[in-house]
């Protein structure tokens, strides 16, 4: 079975407001657990970027809060963060939300280019960290 490996955000995505990402299918996903990267490419001087990410069983009501969230951002940068959805089983579709913010001198506008992606960790992975894990304790 192929793994999930795609774009929460499309790479270079130019952005200078809040909004959305494109709603994702990830009820194929054999692990449910993701490796979700940051991928900051081009900003500006004083502005800030926080990007979550949302779930929704049916793709039309999200929750009222973020699953996962990156910490506040304002350098270019790539930043990994894991989205473990196993504890999520009704979770089929997920999201990112974008906030930005600009303060200081100059243009009132943000501006950020960035991408997120979605790879799917594969379960014989996953079985050998816990393996690890396990071996450490």
């Amino acid at each position: 079975m192929e793994t999930m490996n795609t774009s929460l955000v499309a790479a270079k995505t130019m952005v200078t407001g809040k909004g959305d990402g494109e709603t994702l299918d990830v009820s194929a996903a054999a692990s449910r657990v993701f490796l979700l990267t940051l991928d900051i490419t081009n900003i500006i001087e004083q502005e800030s970027l926080d990007v979550s990410v949302y779930s929704s069983a049916d793709g039309a009501a999200w929750g009222p809060k973020p699953i996962a969230s990156f910490p506040q951002k304002f350098y270019r940068e790539q930043s990994p963060l894991l989205l473990d959805l196993t504890a999520h089983p009704d979770v089929k579709f997920v999201r990112a939300h974008l906030e930005v913010a600009r303060w200081g001198r100059g243009t009132e506008t943000p501006m950020f280019e960035f991408g997120v992606t979605l790879r799917e960790v594969p379960a014989n992975i996953l079985k050998e960290a816990a393996a690890e894990a396990r071996a450490m304790a």
